[in-house]
């Protein structure tokens, strides 16, 4: 009894959002008053509030402080008042910032470490690159246990000047340094992601369990599990951790001396790669595991927003992805305590490994991607097909993704420049002729250009020659098709003048079109730009085109191995 403690996620260093309510919060087992007072430079007080707590479990608490303007060298103490004022605990945290504070999550592209990113190495050199950026990681634990406990004890925030900078997420780092630079604030990034998850590995069972199609991820999980005791699946999932760590050392000596191997090559020397090992309890890969883990631990944090990187594990239930995508966004709004919290999300770029068929299942989960952006307000979609690297489902290159989502907050979220300045062209309505049509297009108003794509062609040939497929005669990436729902290359010409923002296909093989798409694969070059610079997204003009997906691809989620 009488236990205490503070969520980990406050600490020295630690950044709170300005102009909005700060909730502290942690947890105790026993009645007592908690006082929490925060401080300015001077040591005057900004705000103070108390909390009478009646318990005899362990519960959450959680304590409101007024709105703050941004400001540094503040201090926040927590005071803990048991009925026996012996026992009584006050904590104080110094060197604290009220700035704009962004959560980075997502999977393996969002957590993508700045010193492996191409960018990183110079970033890494510059003493002043990330001076007025702070870092949270919350600890990436599955299941509680001792180290759990003791992990995230020892977390806090770092600055620039530490030597966890490299581990940073190189996305939420050159986000925040741009955006730092552009609001003239200090901006704190809390990272909480976890490569090869599924969105229902952040979300609470509850908003899984009420529909019937989001409802199949955790039965697939119940029916893996069925029978097993929690000490087995726990022993099957530690004895797969030795196996697994076992596969990765040995992949480390095969790519020291050939950093060109593939991962086929690689499978036929080691053995196939037990990744992501047993589904059971103890998996991060389970429905809710992380949620309960991690996110559970952050909030109500108060922040500005959140940046998204994340649906390359879903891709093997595509048509129900902006489902489990918008269900999480409420999940994450209504934990957070913010009703149109912001999310930034990044569409998945090209992506297609060299022995893999074109099976366009990432073409389904971009495509959800935009009906999420399309039907739930406050949320903006970043358009990064033009971002994706050959036979590698981690581009190295982040700097142009974060500086597109950066773009898009500073013009959506914060208001500083125009708006829709920051966003791609995007599919609006299609206007059916008799031997052509007509697709028209929101964000372009000035017009399209087109640019060469000569390395991706040669690579989407080269892929397709390996299915034993060769390049249509006549292939734009764009194309049309008629009742027969066949599609053909299409021919297309730019609108003119007041009407710049449209795109006419037309196909000699297609005499009376019906439906019509753009970049309609996994990997392909995109070669269409808005005058903004910024890449037409990928769209077809209907859903009822009889296009489906029935196979994926096994996506290799391992993180690139460190130079």
């Amino acid at each position: 009894m009488n236990k205490f403690s503070i969520a980990s996620i406050f600490s020295d260093n630690c950044v709170l959002q300005r102009n909005k309510i700060i909730n502290v919060f942690g947890y105790v087992d026993s009645n007592c008053e908690i006082v929490t007072t925060l401080y300015n430079n001077q040591h005057k007080i900004l705000s103070k509030n108390t909390k009478t707590i009646c318990t005899e479990s362990e519960i959450k608490w959680i304590i409101s402080l007024e709105p703050q303007s941004e400001q540094e060298g503040c201090s926040l103490k927590i005071d803990c008042r048991f009925s026996d004022t012996i026992n009584s605990k006050a904590t104080i945290f110094e060197n604290i910032s009220i700035g704009e504070v962004w959560i980075a999550g997502g999977q393996s592209n969002m957590e993508f470490e700045l010193q492996n990113c191409t960018e990183g190495p110079k970033e890494l050199k510059s003493k002043n690159g990330g001076k007025h950026i702070r870092f949270y990681y919350t600890p990436k634990n599955a299941w509680f246990n001792d180290k759990y406990y003791e992990d995230e004890k020892n977390s806090c925030w770092k600055t620039w000047d530490g030597e966890s900078a490299k581990n940073w997420s190189a996305i939420g780092y050159l986000f925040a340094k741009k955006l730092a630079a552009d609001i003239k604030c200090t901006v704190g990034v809390i990272g909480c992601n976890w490569g090869g998850t599924s969105a229902s590995a952040w979300m609470n069972e509850k908003y899984l369990s009420v529909d019937k199609d989001l409802e199949s991820y955790l039965k697939d999980q119940e029916e893996a599990v069925k029978g097993k005791s929690i000490e087995q699946q726990c022993k099957e999932y530690d004895d797969y951790e030795v196996e697994f760590a076992k596969w990765n050392a040995e992949f480390s000596k095969l790519w020291e001396k050939d950093h060109n191997i593939s991962w086929e090559t690689a499978e036929k020397t080691l053995g196939k790669n037990p990744w992501p090992g047993p589904k059971s309890c103890k998996n991060p890969y389970r429905p809710c595991g992380l949620y309960k883990t991690m996110l559970s631990r952050i909030t109500p944090y108060s922040t500005k927003g959140v940046l998204w990187y994340q649906g390359e594990s879903d891709d093997h239930k595509p048509n129900i992805y902006a489902k489990l995508f918008a269900t999480m966004i409420k999940n994450w709004r209504d934990d957070f305590d913010d009703s149109s919290l912001p999310f930034i999300f990044v569409q998945l770029p090209n992506h297609r490994y060299l022995m893999d068929k074109d099976f366009k299942h990432w073409c389904l989960i971009r495509e959800a991607q935009q009906q999420v952006y399309e039907s739930v307000k406050n949320t903006w979609i970043v358009i990064a097909l033009d971002k994706g690297q050959f036979n590698d489902i981690h581009p190295k290159s982040k700097a142009d993704v974060a500086t597109r989502m950066e773009q898009i907050a500073v013009s959506e979220v914060y208001g500083k420049k125009s708006k829709r300045s920051s966003l791609s062209p995007m599919y609006e309505n299609a206007l059916i002729l008799e031997d052509k049509i007509i697709v028209s297009f929101s964000n372009a108003d000035k017009g399209f250009i087109l640019k060469k794509d000569e390395e991706t062609l040669k690579n989407y040939i080269e892929l397709e020659k390996i299915q034993g497929k060769d390049l249509p005669e006549g292939f734009t990436g764009f194309e049309i098709a008629g009742e027969d729902k066949v599609y053909h290359p299409a021919k297309f010409l730019f609108g003119k003048d007041n009407k710049a923002n449209t795109i006419i296909l037309s196909s000699d093989l297609v005499q009376q079109p019906r439906y019509a798409r753009y970049a309609w694969y996994n990997y392909g070059p995109v070669t269409v730009y808005g005058k903004s610079g910024l890449p037409l997204a990928p769209f077809r003009t209907s859903t009822k085109d009889g296009e489906e997906a029935t196979e994926h691809a096994a996506i290799q989620q391992i993180m690139t191995v460190a130079n």
